[in-house]
């Protein structure tokens, strides 16, 4: 089952770069819009999800919405399988931004950032962009089976310049490392249901996010960055805002208070923009939730 996957993806890959631009969007979305109509189970999900962060949403409109917001996830998908054809004139003049000195100023002052997002927008935009523009940025990859999968997810950031760790128990102290070399580190940041996950209230929810970033930004003094990226008619807007670091406090209480704020920043941007958060997986741990064992 897993090597059939992985072959979808391969194929995908392949035909959607030959297909026209318009022809190939405008598929996508006739697809999405099936998928969405037949509501499986992560539909489902992504409805519940998006219900939570618009609590006076009518049903009418949170059925537009999930409409909306599985046409932005398969965008996504499209633009992964075309980026790499696509000029780098496209990417630079399809990106515009908010605050991005603050990111900016960390890359000219060589001492590193760390940038924590949600899973929303198309990130690999954002960093192709940045990356162009002399950024050495390094992410954390999940593992995906089959291996052949993973390589290839691996191989394609590694084209546009960005550096991809597998997730393991060395990967802080690697990126701690890349961080005072000067490097950027991007981290998607809001889902975390294991028990290393911090306890954090997001839309007055009880829910967990990593530590990770915030662990990081303690460990080398780099500043931690919000981004939010959203959608355009021709590309992404990026919004950039610093999370404030605590001054008082244990290192456990820190850490608990900069996810928190990063959980307030992920929940405006999420607010304003909902339909580009593309969680279809479980965040909130009241409900039915079981602990792992």
């Amino acid at each position: 089952m897993q090597t059939l996957t992985a072959w979808g993806y391969f194929a995908a890959w392949r035909v959607l770069r030959w297909l026209p631009e318009g022809f190939a969007y405008e598929s996508a979305y006739k697809i999405s819009d099936y998928i969405t109509k037949r509501n499986g189970p992560s539909v489902q999900r992504l409805r519940s999800n998006l219900a939570r962060t618009q609590p006076a949403i009518t049903a009418l409109d949170l059925d537009l919405l999930v409409y909306k917001a599985m046409r932005s996830a398969i965008r996504y998908w499209c633009d992964t399988f075309r980026l790499p054809d696509w000029s780098a004139q496209r990417i630079q003049n399809t990106v515009t931004t908010t605050d991005e000195h603050l990111l900016l100023d960390a890359i000219v002052a060589g001492k590193g950032a760390i940038v924590t997002l949600a899973h929303v927008g198309n990130y690999d935009h954002a960093a192709a962009f940045f990356c162009a523009r002399g950024a050495k940025l390094v992410t954390v990859a999940e593992h995906l089976k089959p291996e052949a999968l993973f390589k290839k997810f691996m191989s394609y950031r590694a084209a546009f310049g960005m550096e991809a760790l597998a997730l393991d128990a060395r990967v802080i102290p690697t990126l701690a490392q890349r961080l005072r070399s000067g490097c950027v580190v991007a981290l998607a940041a809001d889902r975390d249901l294991s028990r290393s996950g911090i306890d954090v209230t997001f839309f007055g929810g009880p829910a967990r996010m990593p530590a990770g970033p915030a662990v990081l930004a303690l460990k080398t003094g780099a500043p931690l960055i919000y981004a939010m990226i959203s959608y355009t008619e021709s590309g992404i807007h990026i919004d950039f805002e610093m999370v404030p670091m605590p001054r008082q406090g244990s290192e456990s209480e820190k850490i608990s208070t900069i996810v928190q704020s990063s959980a307030d920043l992920f929940a405006k941007g999420i607010a304003a923009h909902p339909q580009d958060w593309h969680m279809m997986q479980r965040i909130w741990i009241d409900g039915d939730f079981k602990e792992r064992s």
